[in-house]
């Protein structure tokens, strides 16, 4: 009897020292992606993780540990995290759904709207909608862009090729290194613009 009950007092402590550790994890993904994971506007733009697809998340969270995709910060932060925790935290934010930020310019919104629904084939760029749904919310694998920062999707469209694509078995991110080198910097824009808001 005397051992049952240390084998659940010790189950006990295992699942609150797991929750404690689980929300000290959550804190620090907050102080920058904010308190519902609906990003941050600043001189570094923080992306929006409210509503993200879970499998997208885990996978740029493995390209940061396995340095596919840079970024000094979240390498460290990517690198703390065990593979449970990176599944509990993606789960956690997928639930989230604060409304966007907003703060984008408004002209440019129905070029970046047709863009969006139907690509630019001169340029051979396709529609976002093709691969991203055509709210914009994205599918496993495919990240949700209904709701990004404005800022933080203009900055990764024209900088991919430096900082995102190198792809891997589980991250389809090099599909979008040629779409991105197809794109002028004002079509970034519109599109950014288009897609910072609840749905596309």
């Amino acid at each position: 009897r005397t051992a049952s009950l240390m084998l659940a007092l010790f189950s006990a402590l295992a699942v609150e020292c797991r929750a404690d550790e689980f929300q000290a994890k959550l804190l620090y993904c907050k102080t920058c992606h904010g308190l519902s994971g609906q990003g941050y506007r600043g001189y570094f733009p923080m992306p929006r993780l409210a509503g993200q697809q879970p499998q997208y998340l885990e996978n740029q969270l493995r390209a940061f540990i396995e340095r596919r995709r840079t970024n000094p910060i979240m390498a460290n932060v990517a690198h703390a995290l065990s593979p449970s925790m990176v599944t509990e935290l993606a789960e956690h934010f997928r639930a989230l759904d604060p409304k966007p930020i907003g703060g984008a310019p408004r002209q440019g919104i129905s070029t970046g709207k047709q863009i969006f629904d139907d690509g630019i084939p001169e340029a051979n760029v396709p529609a976002c909608s093709a691969c991203h749904g055509a709210n914009g919310r994205g599918q496993n694998e495919i990240p949700r862009l209904a709701g990004q920062l404005y800022e933080y999707t203009v900055s990764q469209l024209s900088g991919w090729s430096k900082v995102r694509g190198q792809g891997s078995a589980v991250d389809t991110s090099a599909i979008m290194a040629p779409t991105a080198h197809n794109l002028t910097r004002s079509q970034i824009e519109e599109i950014g613009r288009a897609s910072c808001r609840e749905r596309v």
